[in-house]
């Protein structure tokens, strides 16, 4: 599921807070005082991205140049796949890079801040993520297939098979990454589900079954500098607003660094929901024409219009 990990990681941090072991606007080294972390970044920068930290797997620098991290992308990923990562390690390379702002005065999005959830979860707990999820999400909503695997490559039978194309010496080729350690995004994208599982919890996770209405209304209070592309960013969901006819979608899709993609959407209610898992094939990834076909498909499962082809 990839990024969507990111929306159990918050539900969970916020059940915490709900029951008062967390303070959303508490310093995140309070309890995690082993990174040495800036005492301005808060929980609540944690979840909404705006903590300024590197991206571990890469991120642009205040002027534009990208700046590379651990293997994540084309032909070097997929020679890395099958690497071990542990939590901390991953928290550790981004904090040796430099910060892209200072904590709370601007967004972007970091897969090093729900490491840092995931870990806040465990510090708190004493329990596993794995555990906490099983025990808060997974069994109350008797979820089939959602695991969080660790470092383990084999996906639970049955399964859909991911390919992924790259270059290699100029030339393009396409293998199978079914098989690939997903460790390399702990907490912000490792999670292995299925589109009705996801299709129960944000179902559930709208209407109101997973937090008190007040920390509901704080996840999907949206950050207005965030990047708009599926909406702007609340505390794990992004808030989409498809305009007077149709009202406002809530949402996170996400991808791990090859073979998938999930989608997942929900009317404010839960009472309607759009999932889905996408693969990629043989032919180019169309990067300018998948926003407005993604739009015109949410569009249509929400507001009735017929889909662009």
């Amino acid at each position: 599921m990839g990024s969507v990990t990111k929306a159990f990681v918050a539900t969970v941090v916020l059940q915490l807070v709900a029951e008062g072991e967390i303070r959303l606007d508490a310093p995140a080294a309070g309890y995690l005082p082993e990174f040495g972390l800036d005492r301005r970044i808060t929980v609540r920068m944690l979840l909404q991205h705006t903590s300024g930290l590197f991206n571990y797997t890469g991120d642009l620098d205040p002027d534009g140049t990208w700046v590379p991290g651990l293997p994540s992308t084309g032909k070097e990923w997929l020679d890395n796949r099958f690497h071990s990562y542990r939590p901390q390690e991953l928290v550790r390379f981004a904090l040796s890079k430099p910060v892209k702002f200072a904590p709370g005065k601007d967004w972007s999005y970091s897969n090093t801040n729900y490491t840092l959830a995931r870990l806040l979860i465990e510090k708190v707990t004493g329990h596993s993520f794995d555990a906490e999820l099983k025990r808060r999400i997974v069994r109350p909503l008797g979820l089939k297939g959602t695991v969080v695997p660790g470092n383990r490559a084999q996906l639970p039978n049955p399964y859909a098979h991911g390919y992924f194309r790259y270059q290699d010496a100029g030339e393009w080729k396409v293998a199978d990454v079914s098989r690939q350690n997903p460790s390399l995004l702990a907490g912000a994208g490792d999670m292995i589900s299925t589109t009705k599982d996801l299709q129960t919890f944000f179902a559930a996770l709208n209407g109101g079954k997973l937090l008190p209405a007040k920390l509901l209304a704080e996840m999907r209070e949206p950050h207005p500098t965030s990047d708009p592309l599926y909406g702007r960013y609340g505390l794990g969901m992004f808030v989409k607003d498809l305009g007077p006819a149709c009202g406002t979608v809530l949402n996170h899709n996400g991808s791990p660094p090859a073979g998938y993609a999930a989608l997942m959407y929900s009317s404010p209610d839960g009472g309607k929901t759009l999932t889905a898992s996408v693969t990629a094939g043989d032919a180019a990834f169309d990067l300018a024409a998948y926003p407005n076909l993604l739009d015109g498909l949410v569009k249509a499962a929400f507001c009735g219009e017929q889909p662009a082809s």
